[in-house]
């Protein structure tokens, strides 16, 4: 049976800017996943239904979450902001599904419910700033090198779009908006109108209007949409307006207008297109402007080592000249004396993205390396390849679990996991991932249990789960190396293990497991083991700790859940008494 993943888009915040069908699919779903501050905006209107809520970056256990719930049959909304398409979470959502062979056909539906988006909202508070041609533009590099946002910041700016930005700023990442200022100002005026929108249409709504060289002296943060006008917005009482450009075709005072309507659209009254021939009622053709070459820089298309951004160099007397009266600025690619073809251009950039498309994209490869589960030792060899591996680019630290942590950039993640490899060393994934932890055995004299905890890091290590598990594996009774405070704890005695599940390593409740079986017979511990954690991965909460997990479920499989019962206090005479 195949449930329904409904992707809803809310709005701005406000009951009134929601959707009907927004509302309805909020209320016909049993489960409710989103970041915690949405969850807040719609907390009336669904209690009593499943809701799991994390926090900011946990996107993607948003979405694993809910096509898990929507396997079991039931109907989740994943909810966001704004428009769910638009930096929401409809994208993801999909390709969580893809990534496990969806299509279509399958018994789970998806629906995407759109809503309105926060370049729209902010639009409409400060007037009609986006009434022409205009992008949107997220400043956080979390996700997207800051040399890519730096080519879309030069491209909108020099196509003078109105430029929305969303991320702006936020209590770590302070330059890129000051970055996004001086990208701006080398093709717009400090006069270039600006709105900054904070919590649009919610409590805490803040409205000012400024334009591009004052823009960093007033607050900017997360909830701010900054919104930069083009070349002919401007600002009347307040308010932000972006003409259309009727005024080309139309006198926006008379009442009969010159042209009639069946005239407006001919090609002659349209001298800035590329279809133009001939002018109305005989006038002489648009020619370009013949200019000097010092006056005409040849825009050409970068090659793939320079940015894909358009020159900054002035504009061409025509183009000014067109742009001051309002006019179309023709184009000014040129291929020496004659104008370069629409399509010839548009060749040359595919060409150039192509090019660059196929060179291979560096990612950050982090891995946990080690000599083995019981092995503590590395050798001089491994340690040589190791920092080989880490470059003197790359990071390498040593973890109280008794791994490196090794951090590089590199276009060759599978290159650098085979020589690990091929030198001996165990490499495990590192994050939200199951890691298996055993003492050195008394290096290895007491090696009864050593292959047990091997197989379990050779079937379960690096598992992906909804928190960072640790599994703990003690070769004798003394547990010395402190399985019992992990996650999940395993201490062999007696040829037979004991189990503690529920552990918790720091803070001030910092408690052991607890001991929920002895004597779990050697050959079925990888069995049980398993059986447990496949349990918390299908049916824990993203970013749900496992003692959490453990308090919440009351039992997992044979083993039940018992509260801790504080201890007894016990009055002590002063000294001397």
């Amino acid at each position: 049976m195949g449930g329904k993943l409904l992707i809803v888009g809310f709005g701005p915040g406000s009951v009134d800017h929601m959707t009907k069908r927004a509302r309805e699919a909020i209320e016909e779903s049993d489960v409710i996943i989103g970041y915690k501050t949405y969850i807040e905006l719609v907390r009336d209107l669904i209690a009593g239904k499943e809701i799991i809520s994390t926090g900011m970056t946990e996107e993607v256990s948003r979405a694993q979450a809910a096509v898990k719930w929507a396997e079991r049959g039931k109907t989740v909304a994943v909810i966001s902001s704004g428009d769910a398409g638009l930096y929401g979470m409809a994208g993801l959502v999909y390709e969580v599904l893809i990534e496990k062979g969806w299509t279509k056909d399958d018994p789970i539906e998806v629906e995407v419910i759109p809503g309105i988006s926060a370049i729209h909202s902010c639009a409409a508070l400060l007037g009609a700033p986006i009434m022409h041609d205009a992008c949107t533009i997220s400043l956080s590099d979390h996700l997207t090198p800051w040399e890519l946002i730096e080519k879309r910041l030069e491209a909108a700016a020099a196509a003078d779009f109105v430029i929305a930005l969303y991320n702006p700023k936020s209590g770590r990442r302070t330059r890129q908006i000051v970055e996004a200022q001086r990208i701006l100002l080398r093709h717009r005026s400090p006069e270039t109108p600006v709105g900054l929108v904070k919590s649009a249409y919610r409590e805490r709504q803040q409205i000012v209007l400024t334009d591009l060289a004052h823009m960093l002296d007033h607050e900017i943060g997360m909830l701010t949409t900054v919104i930069i006008g083009n070349s002919t917005t401007f600002v009347h009482d307040g308010l932000m307006i972006t003409p259309r450009g009727y005024q080309r075709k139309y006198h926006l005072t008379a009442a009969v207008q010159p042209l009639k309507p069946h005239e407006r659209l001919r090609k002659e009254a349209e001298p800035w297109a590329l279809e133009q021939t001939k002018p109305l009622n005989g006038g002489p053709v648009l020619e370009p402007t013949s200019e000097p070459e010092t006056e005409r820089p040849r825009v050409s298309l970068p090659s793939a080592s320079l940015p894909l951004s358009a020159s900054s160099a002035p504009l061409p007397a025509a183009a000014r000249q067109a742009k001051e009266s309002g006019s179309a600025i023709p184009p000014v690619q040129t291929e020496g004396n004659r104008p370069m073809a629409a399509k010839e251009v548009a060749e040359d950039a595919l060409a150039a993205l192509t090019h660059r498309s196929m060179r291979p994209v560096p990612v950050l490869f982090e891995a946990a390396v080690s000599p083995g589960v019981a092995n503590k030792q590395f050798t001089p060899e491994q340690l040589i390849v190791l920092a080989e591996v880490v470059g003197p680019d790359g990071k390498m630290t040593y973890t109280p679990d008794h791994y490196m942590k090794i951090e590089r950039l590199t276009e060759d993640p599978a290159g650098l996991t085979a020589r690990l490899v091929a030198a001996g060393l165990t490499v495990m994934p590192v994050g939200e991932v199951l890691t298996v932890k055993a003492c050195d055995f008394c290096d290895g004299e007491k090696k009864d249990a050593i292959p047990y905890a091997e197989e379990l890091a050779r079937r379960l290590g690096g598992m992906t789960l909804p928190k960072e598990l640790k599994l703990g594996v003690n070769g004798c009774g003394m547990a010395c190396y402190g399985a019992v405070r992990e996650d999940i704890g395993i201490v062999y005695r007696k040829g037979k293990f004991d189990l503690f599940l529920g552990g918790k390593t720091v803070g001030r409740n910092a408690h052991p497991g607890q001991l929920v079986a002895e004597g779990i017979p050697k050959e079925e511990i990888i069995t049980v083991i398993a059986d447990i954690i496949e349990y918390y991965k299908e049916h824990g909460h993203p970013n749900e700790r496992f003692h959490k997990f453990f308090a919440r479920v009351k039992q997992i499989g044979p083993f039940r859940h018992e509260e801790a019962t504080a201890a007894a206090a016990v009055e002590t005479a002063a000294c001397g008494d």
